[in-house]
């Protein structure tokens, strides 16, 4: 039988999955159109590869086996699969149509409703992708400025401006690369150091899973105020999710332009670029920004629904709460153990789990937790990104096999045994390397 979400005999058994992926070899690159969904974050040979469906908090391999979710779709889901309110808006608006051949209101009241939840939000542009509204905020704010260069500090997504840092750059131009450098979160000094006079914006992901230390947000809105340089904040992960205005209202600082998409429509695509009037103006005749499904209706009604219910039931509050119950109670396990290289860390609604090399390799540690929590029906890949699903009695199966699987991790990390603990291949790392960080513009010809 298939396994459930608990304590199971064995690890899943997955025929079906890996059938499914001998098919995707040679078929689809990489056999995923998304990194972290691919089969090198997970343990190949323990864990499965499809997934068929989900509700709530759990979901379903191809094979039947029953998790507890703790990706979410890679963030999306910031309510749960399934959710019967958001559903029941994608389905009405189905009933009418998709796509249509002039403007739909939907554009119109989510427009109003963003407005009304984030701040300095005063016009609203709609995509699809995240990494759609990163770039588009960076061409508002070359537009805007007359400047070219862009200092960054996080994940933005594919395109040449931003993936030219990691060492994923093959066939982007050396001139596009020389154009975008990296700056170290909490060290307002590599701000300083990076901006020059040809800077057009800062962008960053305001927190990850590092909190801000020192005022730092607010010194960096104080530097880019100074300089005439656009701040944006990439709010992928921190937009309706640490509060309903995000980052912007957790932490009291506004910025010029701000990007949303995971928790915006509980997994429809749906992507928004936000931000002051006199800069998104911008976009109506200087700067070329539209889309043929920026209007798609099925999911601006289910970000209508999403919204409204992130408002209504203060879903930040509870993906706080239950995410503080699972960040306390690992580290309380760890540390009853002795386990002082790892530590579960980060902002409650979305944490991470993290491993120094005094274990041994990181990832290997890692990917024996994960393997572990598999055969306890718990989908983890390193974090956990909470929604509103997940329950009372999720977290404390969660807590149950976090205390069943960690002895045996730090057993085999105290006798050396990890590598031959592993019933296949340990996780890759997405990035080999995440950017040239806090590096300084050149100065161009006759200085700054």
């Amino acid at each position: 039988m298939p396994n459930s979400a608990g304590t199971n005999a064995d690890y899943p058994r997955i025929e079906n999955s890996d059938a499914l992926y001998e098919r995707a070899r040679g078929l689809i690159p990489a056999a995923t159109q998304t990194l972290a969904k691919g089969p090198g974050q997970y343990v190949r040979g323990v864990a499965p590869k499809y997934l068929r469906r989900g509700k709530g908090s759990h979901v379903w391999d191809v094979d039947g086996n029953e998790y507890i979710d703790y990706q979410m779709g890679i963030g999306p889901l910031s309510l749960g699969y399934c959710y019967d309110s958001v559903d029941r808006a994608i389905v009405e608006q189905l009933r009418d149509g998709i796509t249509f051949s002039m403007m739909h209101p939907l554009e119109v009241e989510v427009a109003e409703l963003i407005r009304e939840t984030v701040p300095a939000a005063e016009m609203v542009r709609y995509s699809k992708t995240g990494c759609d509204v990163t770039s588009a905020a960076v061409r508002l704010a070359r537009a805007y400025t007359g400047r070219s260069k862009v200092l960054c500090c996080g994940y933005h997504g594919w395109h040449d401006w931003y993936i030219a840092v990691t060492d994923r750059n093959a066939g982007i131009p050396r001139a596009v690369q020389d154009l975008t450098y990296t700056f170290n979160y909490n060290d307002i000094n590599s701000v300083i150091d990076g901006v020059d006079d040809d800077t057009a914006c800062v962008i960053l992901e305001p927190v990850v899973f590092e909190p801000p230390k020192d005022d730092f947000l607010a010194k960096l809105r104080d530097v880019c105020t100074a300089r005439g340089v656009v701040l944006i904040f990439d709010e992928m992960w921190t937009g309706f999710r640490l509060a309903p205005g995000g980052a912007q209202e957790y932490f009291g600082v506004s910025a010029d332009l701000m990007t949303y998409s995971k928790a915006i429509a509980n997994g429809m695509p749906l992507a928004v670029l936000a931000g002051r009037e006199e800069i998104m103006t911008l976009c109506e005749k200087d700067v070329f920004f539209f889309t043929t499904f920026g209007g798609e209706a099925l999911s601006l009604a289910a970000a209508k629904a999403t919204i409204a219910e992130i408002r209504a039931q203060n879903v930040p509050a509870a993906l706080h709460r239950q995410g503080k119950k699972i960040r306390e109670g690992y580290n309380a396990i760890a540390a009853g153990l002795g386990m002082e290289y790892t530590r579960c860390t980060g902002m409650d609604c979305r944490t991470m789990v993290t491993f120094d090399g005094s274990a041994g390799s990181p990832l290997h540690v890692k990917s024996l937790l994960q393997q572990e929590l598999f055969k306890r029906g718990i989908l983890w890949g390193g974090s956990h990104n909470m929604s509103f699903s997940h329950s009372d009695a999720d977290v404390a199966a969660t807590l149950a096999a976090y205390g069943e699987a960690l002895p045996l991790v730090h057993e085999a990390v105290r006798s050396g045994n990890v590598g031959a603990a592993l019933r296949g291949t340990p996780v890759d790392p997405v990035f080999r390397r995440t950017g040239n960080f806090n590096t300084k513009p050149a100065v161009p010809a006759g200085g700054r």
